[in-house]
């Protein structure tokens, strides 16, 4: 039985202020929180970006023909 364990390295939030956003991020392992603004065009596409990098992390099997 596999039994690996999850260990949680950084955690990130993209909050919304009166029409602004930022992008939180903290270093759970040092408690260290970086902010950074981020343009409403990014946020926008950020369901894009999000696609695209679990494509290419995690591309597809393909099927060899024999």
């Amino acid at each position: 039985m596999d039994t690996a364990t999850q260990t949680l390295l950084f955690a990130a939030e993209l909050v919304e202020e009166n029409g602004t956003y930022a992008l939180v991020v903290q270093d759970v392992r040092t408690g260290t929180v970086q902010t950074t603004p981020v343009p409403r065009a990014m946020v926008d596409k950020l369901p894009t970006f999000l696609s695209a990098l679990a494509a290419k992390l995690n591309p597809p099997t393909q099927r060899r023909r024999w």
